[in-house]
């Protein structure tokens, strides 16, 4: 059972919320945060198991789907019982350095993430459109910025609600190509495994994608949002008898926003199988935007388009995720205003951090830099990071300091240290193959 506070006495005058009872209106962080993690580092990730290994490794996403579900769940119920972000919660239990790695790291691994995002983007768009890519990189870099900067919390969230519709391109890309779907449903449900390293690295890669550390970050952080733009809500350690319908509401958001991010996923690599491991084309897969070239012949024209506006879509999406997630963690630590809903004027130094973050992303894909190796140098410090950032978030939905009365449920607290221990293996089998490559 689901553990909440008895109702307790309400303020005078304190009234519950109407709460609206259109679907779409009841999601918010959990939905973006999932369509955030198909970001275009993503795409690539999935775009190049499936060329190399087919539909061996369609079993992940429903493996994946509930740890990432699980451990999504107890940060958002995290940031509304606290009101406080990741960042502001660790630095109440554990010490200053620790918490300054883990939040540099974060820092690092999204900038890598975001040049490799901002990079396939505008390769996507020249593949579309022509013209120099570094255009189109400056062009998404400065919207995505001034976006954030200019327009408040509440209408921008609902902007990047519509940009999740671009995820169902790759849903529509799958019906272009020829795919035995008996098969690739037996190897969703039955996994293979191989212990080669190749396998393993990706492996770990796909792990990685799906349970990344910006991930955990925002939609703590957007659940604190939430409350400051409701006058009727507080942090639920103010506010206890709101509990049993924000964590329904959590768990339903999540829980969507996590099965989209996984759907998109399968049908990304159950495309690039159909077509480009068919076709022995595995090896020419380097980027998102080289997924979607090599499409064209072998699905066609209509599909080519899908797949690389999809990437562009979710490119913009994903974006102020990682900009904003690195603005969120940093001025947490050092107790800065953070929040997208107040004025640059009013949050200086969060809005420095956001924007510092987003120049040096584009700047980066300036210099030639491998998109592989870039998605690379992020998994690795997101694996890094993963591990200790999951075990601290785990123990602190044990202290009744930070959670009060609100523990976690059975199921969250399995998924949650299933989802753990996965991301410490998979960052083992990381450095044994890293070591074994040397």
């Amino acid at each position: 059972m689901q553990s909440t506070a008895s109702p307790g006495p309400r303020i005078p005058g304190d009234k519950p919320e109407e709460r609206s009872k259109n679907f779409l209106d009841r999601l918010g962080p959990g939905l973006i945060t999932g369509a955030a993690d198909d970001d275009p580092s993503g795409i690539a990730t999935y775009s190049q198991v499936g060329a190399q290994f087919g539909y061996a490794m369609l079993w992940t996403m429903l493996f994946s789907f509930p740890l990432m579900a699980a451990i999504q769940e107890i940060c958002a119920r995290l940031g509304r019982i606290t009101g406080m972000g990741i960042a502001a919660n660790l630095k109440r239990c554990y010490s200053k350095p620790l918490v300054y790695s883990v939040v540099f790291l974060l820092c690092v691994a999204n900038i890598f993430n975001l040049a490799a995002d901002v990079s396939a983007m505008a390769a996507a768009s020249q593949l579309i459109f022509g013209g120099p890519s570094t255009a189109y990189a400056i062009a998404f870099g400065a919207v995505c910025l001034l976006l954030q900067i200019y327009v408040p919390y509440r209408k921008y969230v609902n902007s990047l609600k519509w940009l999740t519709w671009s995820l169902f391109a790759y849903v529509a890309t799958a019906f272009f190509a020829h795919v035995p779907w008996i098969t690739a449903l037996r190897s969703m449900v039955v996994p293979s495994v191989s212990f080669h390293v190749e396998y393993l690295m990706a492996l770990v890669g796909v792990l990685g994608t799906t349970i990344s550390p910006y991930l955990l970050f925002w939609q703590t952080s957007e659940e604190v949002e939430e409350i400051r733009i409701k006058k009727q809500d507080s942090p639920l350690k103010r506010k206890p008898w709101q509990a049993l319908e924000h964590f329904r509401r959590i768990a339903l958001d999540t829980r969507v926003g996590m099965g989209l991010s996984n759907l998109v996923a399968f049908f990304i690599i159950l495309t690039t199988a159909a077509t480009l491991h068919a076709s022995a084309a595995d090896n020419t897969i380097q980027s998102a935007a080289d997924a979607a070239k090599a499409l064209q012949p072998l699905a066609g024209h209509s599909a080519f388009l899908l797949f690389a506006l999809g990437i562009v879509g979710t490119g913009m999406l994903a974006v102020p995720v990682l900009a904003g997630s690195a603005a969120y963690a940093v001025s947490e630590t050092f107790r800065w205003r953070a929040s997208l809903e107040r004025k640059a004027k009013e949050a200086p130094e969060f809005y420095s951090v956001l924007s510092i973050a987003t120049i040096i992303g584009v700047s980066l894909s300036f210099f030639g830099m491998n998109p592989i190796r870039a998605l690379f140098l992020s998994a690795v410090v997101n694996g890094i990071v993963a591990v200790p950032l999951t075990f601290m978030v785990m123990l602190l939905s044990y202290k009744k300091e930070i959670v009060k009365q609100f523990g976690l449920p059975v199921y969250l607290r399995v998924g949650g240290w299933i989802a753990t221990i996965t991301m410490f293996l998979a960052s083992l089998a990381l450095l044994i193959g890293t070591i074994g490559q040397l």
